[in-house]
Order: structure tokens, then sequence, then C-alpha cells
């Protein structure tokens, strides 16, 4: 009786079209059979509606309260909806592989699927994060029965994401590896551990070596963590099968994509948007001011998925906005429409200089700045895309640059409006005294109090022999960058700071070369970051409006 109170109240604040019925039967606990006899727990919401279409969600996060008010909330928009625990989660039989069991599982769902006397020829899928990665597993084999995808913050491929820059996302994995074992825990245990603020949690990212972590963290060793430690060269054979990126281009179903700027997955996920475009796909995006978890993607991702399984399952185009892609351009510019994703855009270098400054114009000849990185006292992290929405975003940074192993370049007051708008890259000449380090690079805003706030970064593992290196020993790095959609008011100045890392979002670079989960020997090292004609560095921005 809660949840559906609870629905009927989501869809009011959602303005969602009025229910196409308010009777909807759960039926809990049904065992759908995997061809290798494990049983997955599966709940079904029926509307009491005839032929409706039907919504697939798998999820490893439980069918409890929240998306037992999801799948009343969509029952009563007109379809079958069936929630199904993925394998060793919740009931669910076998044992949690992430990415390895979701491609045939989901195919023995759908079989089932088709087996049911209530299905009426046709499916869609909605989901975030995890919930979005087996949709992917699943899509290229579905069948024409697969009408319509929603993938909410989630991609063909979390690879790169884990290994972002060729580093290793030390938070995000090992919180949701932390998340993932907190799922056996009573409810009440675990309200005791987050107010006490996740002590093992903290003292893990703090940890070396990493391949203890997850015991720091957990009480336990935990595989699949293990596993993604040992196998973190770029073409590990263990990712082979638990990758979807391969076959992204067969999915003829109509896919809706969002996703926030801040979050962990949005490179990713453009690229599998890009993917489909050149595909001669249509794609549906949406990027919008969020984090990964955050209230307003949350509500923003049922609003437009429901619009566009209405839309693909049922033939209702209400709600279905007809730009094919939509925007929040941040700097309090708002939200803008377009035919596609990036706009058009003039590329801008725009230039380090001499004295901290930064400008269009090239760099004078100057001498290097310097900086010493020491990882047993590593350049923390502040905000940007994190797992956990209540530390991730955008932050003032002050305190961060005021750090002397951070160095900052800012130019002047803008006498206009710039806005940027794509992708965004830099190229920094840098000069190690170890063979082995990272460069990380961000952009800010500062506006007219000097608050300096966070637009977009990213960082790069540097190794011997791995980019283009003068005869003089400077390193050219260059650093993909999140995407942006951020206007610079008039008066504010841009920002790009440098450093060696951000920990602990990224595991910290040892400065030895040893493997990623059993180095324990920390090195200290000394960087010359170079701005003169001859090794220039620059952050090249997609600038849409200038003036």
């Amino acid at each position: 009786m809660f949840a559906a109170l609870a629905a009927g109240l989501a869809a009011r604040l959602l303005r969602l079209p009025p229910a196409r019925t308010r009777r909807v039967v759960r039926r809990a606990g049904l065992r759908v059979r995997a061809r290798d006899g494990v049983k997955l727990l599966t709940d079904h919401y029926a509307p009491d509606l005839p032929a409706a279409p039907t919504v697939l969600i798998r999820t490893p996060y439980g069918r409890g309260l929240p998306m037992r008010v999801l799948g009343r909330l969509l029952a009563g928009q007109g379809f079958h909806v069936v929630i199904q625990s993925c394998r060793g989660t919740f009931g669910s039989g076998g044992v949690f592989e992430p990415f390895a069991d979701e491609r045939a599982d989901g195919l023995d769902t759908v079989d089932w699927l088709r087996r049911q006397r209530w299905y009426s020829g046709g499916f869609g899928m909605f989901g975030a994060s995890y919930q979005g990665f087996v949709q992917w597993a699943l899509a290229p084999d579905a069948g024409p029965d697969l009408r319509a995808m929603v993938a909410v913050v989630a991609a063909s491929t979390s690879r790169e994401s884990t290994y972002a820059g060729g580093a290793f996302s030390l938070d995000s994995v090992l919180t949701w590896v932390e998340l993932i074992q907190a799922q056996r825990v009573p409810w009440l245990a675990r309200q005791v551990e987050l107010k006490r603020g996740q002590p093992g949690l903290v003292a893990g990212l703090a940890h070396l070596p990493l391949a203890e972590a997850d015991r720091i963290a957990t009480g336990a060793a935990v595989p699949f963590f293990q596993d993604w430690l040992r196998h973190h060269r770029p073409r590990a054979a263990y990712w082979r099968a638990r990758v979807f990126d391969a076959r992204i281009t067969e999915v003829t179903a109509p896919v809706g994509m969002i996703t926030g700027w801040h979050d962990i997955f949005l490179p990713a996920q453009l690229a599998d948007y890009a993917r489909l475009r050149a595909a001669g796909r249509r794609p549906y995006l949406t990027v919008g001011p969020w984090t990964h978890g955050s209230p307003g993607l949350l509500a923003a991702s049922v609003r437009e998925g429901a619009a566009w399984l209405r839309a693909h399952l049922a033939g209702d185009a209400v709600g279905l906005r007809t730009a094919p892609v939509r925007v929040h351009v941040g700097g309090g510019a708002g939200w803008r429409d377009l035919p596609r994703w990036p706009p058009p855009a003039v590329p801008v270098a725009w230039h380090l200089q001499p004295g901290g400054g930064l400008d269009p114009a090239p760099p004078p000849p100057s001498s290097p700045d310097r900086f010493r990185y020491d990882p047993t006292d590593p350049t923390p992290s502040l905000g940007g895309p994190l797992l956990v929405a209540q530390r991730a975003g955008t932050v003032d940074n002050r305190d961060l640059e005021a750090r002397p192993d951070v160095l900052t370049y800012t130019g002047a007051p803008l006498r206009a409006p710039v806005e940027v708008v794509g992708p965004v890259a830099a190229e920094i000449r840098v000069r190690s005294e170890l063979p082995y380090f990272d460069v990380f690079v961000r952009l800010c805003d500062v506006d007219r109090r000097g608050r300096s706030r966070n637009v977009c970064d990213g960082l790069v593992r540097v190794v011997p022999d791995g980019f283009p290196t003068s005869a003089d020993g400077v390193v050219a790095v260059p650093v993909a960058m999140w995407p942006v959609a951020h206007r610079f008011a008039a008066g504010h100045r841009l920002r790009v700071q440098v450093s060696g890392g951000a920990h602990p979002r990224y595991a910290r670079n040892p400065g030895t070369g040893e493997p990623l989960g059993t180095a324990v020997t920390l090195r200290a090292g000394d960087r010359e970051l170079h701005h003169d004609p001859t090794h220039p560095s620059a952050i090249l921005l997609p600038v849409v409006e200038q003036g």
C-alpha cells in the first residue's frame, strides 16, 4: 500500500501524464531459471491493461522499496514491469561477478518473457549505472522484440572508466566494492556505519598495497576487485567478455541516454553516442548539471525515460521533446536544445604563460615552473566526477590551489562572456625527475569574488616512452578531459590547475613503475612545467560564442 501511495505522489512530482491504470498487481519472488540452473529472483508488476508492452530492469541493488515504487509508477503508465536481481544478489542464485554473466542471464530472461501469457511481443529496458551496463550486454542479441532502451549514467564498457587516463579510479571502484558488500549487512548496522563516516572505506582508500584495500574497507577480500588490480593492462584478455562496445552498432532499438557533466561514465557514454550516430542511429541525449546519483538526475531519468518508453513501446509521444540533444550550460546559461552533440565550435588554445598567466596568445620565452609531487602526501582530489553524489560536482578549489604541489595559471577578467561547449583537451609539456608520473589538469571558473569552481578535468599516467619526448627530456603529455558546456561570464577569469595527482579519486602514482596492486615503495620527484615557444603548454577549448 505504501509503495502504491509513493508511486502516485512521485508521478505528480515528476509531472508524468495521468496514470493509465491504478490497478497494478505485484507478483514477487518469481524464479527465472538461467541456462546453468541458477534461479534469478524476479518481481512482476502487471497493469490492468490488455496487450501492454513490457519494461525490463535488471539490477544488483535489490528489489526493495525504491524499486517497488518505480515498478508501480511505470506499471501505472501502461507497462508490464519486470524487475530482476542479478545473479548472486538479493536472493538470486550464483555468484555476482560484475559484467561476466549479464549477457547470458539477460537472454535467458528474455526467453522467459516470451513464454509468459501476458507478454505482448515487445519490450524495452531501463536503468541507471550497472542497470545500464546490463542493457548493453543483452541488446545486440535481443532481436526485434527489443523496441527501446534508456541508459542512465551508463555506457557499453566500464573498462576505460575503471582505468581513467591509464591510472586506477580508486575512489569510485573501492566505494562501489564497499557498497556491493554492504548490501549483505543488516539495515541497522549499515546505518550505524554510514553515521560513523565509513571509517573502513576511508582507511582502505589510504592503504597500500592496493591489493589489501578491499579487506580494509569491507573486512574481506573481494575477488573481482583483485581481478581488476591484476588485469589492468589495456588489452587484458580478462575484459573481453566484460565489455560490450564492440557490438554497439548492431543495436537497432532506439536509445535514450541521460547523464551529467560530473558523472564518472560521461566520456564513455558520449563515445557510445558518437558511435551510434556514426552508424546512422538517432539516439537521444540529455546532459544535465548532475553527479552520478544526484536527486535531479534520478528525477530526470524517470521523467524522460518514461516518455521515451511510451513513445517507442506504446506509440504515445506525449511529453517527448523534439530536439534530439538537450544539454545544461553551466554558469547560469541554462538548458540548450541541439540537433546533435557536439555542436559546431571554434577550437581556441589558451596557453599557459610565465608568472601564472593564461592567454590565447603564444607564450614568450620563459623558464619552467617547478613543483614536487610526494606520494606519501598525495595531492588530494576535490569534487569533480565521483560515485558519491554528496562529495562530487562543483566546489571551491581555493584551498587546493594554495598547496605547493598545485600550479595555477589564470587569465585576465573577461570583457565579454565566453561559452565553451564540447570536448576539452590539454597538452602539457613536462620534464620529470622520475620516468613514472601523473599529470592532472583542471579547468576552473574564477568569479569576481575570487572563488575558483571546477568545470572539468582529466588525468594521464605517464610511463617511459609513452609519449613524444624532446631531446632535452621534455615530455608532451596529451590530457583528454571531461567534456563541458559552460558559460564564463564577463568579469570572470579562466584558470587551469596542473598537479601530479588527485587522490583518492585516482590511485596515487608511486613513482616506481611497480605493479598496481602490490606497489608499496613511494618515491617523490620534482617536475618542471614548460611554457615557452619551443615547449608550449595549452588547454584547447571548443568556443561556441565569444563576445
